[in-house]
């Protein structure tokens, strides 16, 4: 890229060449991407969600096509964190960009040992999902426990030393309120939006397409909702914020970014396309070059309004 034009963002301490990150949950943990884009290109690979131990996932069928995005209910399937230590990590640090390992559990406990167990081993931050089960209250997920989003922030950012960036549900309200809760306790950014709860049904055999009844939608359906929470919490919190929600273009990204969005997660579009997000970074910078832009910032928190 021309050094006439900047893409370059920073997450807390972390620098990347530009706003475009994958999307935790459809990139796998990078590495499978490699043979169709480079991975050199964006800003930084988000892992799938990594827990203590091996998840197998929910019951088949875990994934539906709904007419502008997918329905999933994968179940937070992964090898574990002590696997991907072992055996994606070296891998993966023969690449420049940063790798952001997303993080999961089902007590307090285990989020921190996760994160632990990731400190020191090249992993340059961490992504909380918080929109996971609690079993020590019934299955009430952490997104909706300000008690727990605070004991998690600070169990996490003890055994992190990078950034801590916190995933939020849009599935709890007011969203603001956990925003402003998150960046007083400590975290470096946060990422919004995860999934809505969505459900698709087979008519001919009168019963959900998805084993679990519902899922995570995720696509372009979701993007206006997206796009107005990343506006509105944008208003209410200075840590900056990595828009989510049914980016399959550039334009996508760039609305984002005018939103109030200092980077981009490129989800569902991985795939339709497993080279989206490179292209995604490319068309960034092509709008920038045509329309005489020299600095991302130029962009971020733009709109009018």
């Amino acid at each position: 890229m021309s050094s006439k034009v900047s893409t370059k963002v920073s997450i807390s301490t972390l620098e990347l060449r530009n706003p475009v990150m994958t999307a935790s949950g459809t990139f796998g943990y990078g590495l499978e991407f490699a043979e169709y884009m480079d991975l050199n290109s964006i800003g930084a690979i988000v892992t799938k969600g990594l827990a203590l131990k091996p998840v197998k996932g929910n019951k088949p069928q875990r994934l539906v096509e709904t007419p502008a995005g997918i329905i999933n209910a994968i179940g937070l399937q992964n090898i574990g964190v002590d696997s991907f230590i072992k055996d994606k990590m070296p891998l993966l640090k023969n690449y420049k960009t940063p790798v952001i390992a997303n993080i999961y559990g089902t007590s307090i406990d285990e989020y921190i040992g996760v994160a632990e167990k990731l400190d020191k081993t090249g992993v340059a931050a961490v992504e909380v999902n918080i929109s996971c089960p609690n079993v020590k209250k019934g299955g009430l997920q952490f997104a909706v426990d300000r008690d727990a989003i605070k004991a998690i922030l600070s169990g996490v950012k003890a055994g992190f030393s990078g950034p801590v960036i916190m995933k939020l549900s849009p599935n709890v309200g007011p969203l603001e309120n956990i925003a402003r809760l998150c960046e007083e306790n400590g975290a470096a950014a946060l990422s919004l939006i995860n999934t809505l709860v969505g459900m698709s049904i087979d008519i001919e055999k009168k019963r959900p397409h998805i084993a679990n009844i519902y899922g995570g939608l995720s696509g372009p359906a979701i993007k206006p909702v997206a796009l107005a929470f990343v506006h509105k919490i944008s208003k209410v919190v200075k840590i900056p914020i990595i828009g989510i929600g049914g980016i399959m273009t550039a334009r996508d990204a760039i609305e984002f970014l005018m939103a109030g969005a200092t980077a981009v997660q490129v989800g569902t579009a991985n795939f339709r396309s497993p080279d989206a997000s490179e292209r995604i970074a490319e068309g960034i910078f092509e709008y920038m070059s045509k329309n005489g832009i020299k600095d991302i910032h130029e962009v971020i928190g733009c709109l009018n309004c």
